[in-house]
């Protein structure tokens, strides 16, 4: 099947053929077709699928026939976090370029004045986060009952960072007769409340049974101990043949410090959390996407919908929480065909949590022969100085070629086992905690403000 096949304008067919696409995903060729006849959809379909233009590209063509009224949006977009909603406003600007179709952004870390100008223009295309739609709307600041297309994306997630009933008070406040889009990667029972009470009739198109496994990734579990994480993942990094990588980490403190640990040890490191400023998270994935690093250390504020071409690699340097999470981490790599590994860090504590991912996923995952040896898997780590308890040498792409300069004695330890991590130390925190406030304002962000598609 062609793009052609799917009742496409002749405008858009052009936008989709010089960004280099030729055929649509699976998850494309069967939602498209629903959404410009006008009907409700539920979207399953797990990260990396292509979901974001099966819904795009229809609403493009859709809005081609209208006109925005100021502080009335004709279509809404909900999006989790900033940098999903960041990257739905690149998608309409890179196919929508032969449309005169305005847009304009809402979320944190955006000066508020420069988005009430937007909306008081009118646009066509309104996403936002819903922390920053519902203090706008409360501010009186922009009317939703214009808006007659919804789209709901990665409502799990949306469930997980606790926007359930922002979403259901925003539904209340558009027309009852509007199309809506949902899509998520899996079904939980709450998300299947949510679409019967707001979608009407709605048809269902499912390209992957939830959370199944991606024949692409390899997936390893490495064993080590609390105290020799570092390093057990400086050795796997050693190891292996590393195009780009992004490492998870469940707290914001820990992606911060094993950032700056990676650094001392020469690699081109960077990281990614709620605790930066929006415009400082963009640059720094910018950094990640050309080249200038290769290693992006991210809490899970990175793990859903970031499309990062030719990551080889995800190490969990936690395991997750959440399984859901779990799959949408090694989602980062072996996309749109091709090949990755992932591997996930393991200590004695992680038992439960490796035992509900293979639960969800129905896979048991293999143990990683070919890690670090059994010394270092129970090292006294580098950070108790600040500085790299040894040097090694620097063959692989994308790391200094200069070693640390000086590197403290070893240290003599009791080779029995680190003991677990206290229970109340392996809590989930608060949302806050991971990602930090998704409506917190930092100053400006660049782009997306209000964009003219065409001249």
């Amino acid at each position: 099947m062609k793009f052609a096949d799917l009742g496409l304008s002749d405008e858009l067919l052009r936008a989709i053929d010089e960004s280099g696409y030729n055929e649509p995903t699976a998850i494309q060729a069967g939602a498209i077709p629903s959404v410009l006849m006008m009907r409700d959809m539920i979207g399953i379909a797990q990260t990396g699928t292509g979901k974001t233009a099966s819904f795009v590209l229809p609403m493009i063509d859709i809005l081609a026939h209208g006109r925005a009224r100021a502080l009335m949006p004709r279509s809404l977009i909900l999006e989790p976090t900033r940098e999903l909603a960041a990257q739905v406003a690149e998608n309409f600007e890179k196919y929508g370029k032969y449309h005169k179709l305005s847009m304009a952004l809402l979320i944190g870390g955006v000066q508020m004045g420069d988005q009430v100008k937007a909306l008081e223009k009118g646009v066509d295309v309104l996403i936002a986060t819903p922390g920053r739609l519902m203090d706008l709307f409360e501010r009186g600041k922009i009317l939703l009952t214009g808006c007659n297309l919804l789209v709901i994306d990665e409502a799990d997630r949306m469930l997980d960072m606790g926007f359930i009933p922002d979403i259901e008070n925003i539904c209340t406040k558009l027309p009852a007769n509007r199309q809506t889009l949902l899509f998520s990667a899996t079904m939980p029972p709450p998300i299947k409340k949510l679409a019967d009470k707001f979608l009407s009739n709605p048809k269902t198109i499912e390209v992957a049974r939830p959370a199944s496994r991606n024949e692409n990734i390899e997936q390893f579990l490495v064993k080590t101990s609390e105290r020799g994480k570092r390093d057990t993942l400086r050795d796997l990094i050693e190891a292996e043949d590393i195009g780009t990588a992004i490492i998870f980490c469940n707290r914001k403190t820990t992606v911060r410090e094993l950032a700056k640990s990676l650094q001392r040890y020469g690699y081109k490191a960077g990281e990614i959390h709620g605790d930066m400023d929006q415009s400082s998270r963009i640059a720094e994935l910018d950094r990640f996407k050309n080249g200038t690093i290769n290693i992006l250390v991210a809490s899970d504020v990175a793990a859903r919908g970031l499309d990062v071409k030719g990551v080889s690699h995800v190490f969990n340097f936690d395991a997750p929480w959440h399984p859901d999470d779990y799959v949408h981490r090694i989602g980062r790599t072996g996309r749109a065909g091709a090949k990755g590994r992932a591997f996930t860090l393991i200590s004695p504590s992680d038992d439960e949590a490796v035992d509900n991912i293979q639960k969800l996923t129905g896979y048991k995952i293999p143990i990683h022969s070919g890690g670090a040896s059994a010394p270092d898997l129970i090292a006294v780590d580098d950070d108790a100085n600040g500085e790299p308890r040894r040097s090694r040498s620097r063959g692989g792409r994308g790391k200094a070629a200069a070693k640390p300069e000086k590197a403290p004695a070893k240290t003599a330890i009791d080779p029995r086992p680190a003991k677990s991590a206290r229970s109340d130390d392996r809590r989930p925190p608060k949302h806050e905690d991971l990602d930090g406030p998704d409506d917190g304002w930092n100053g400006p962000m660049p782009g997306f403000l209000s964009v003219g598609f065409g001249n």
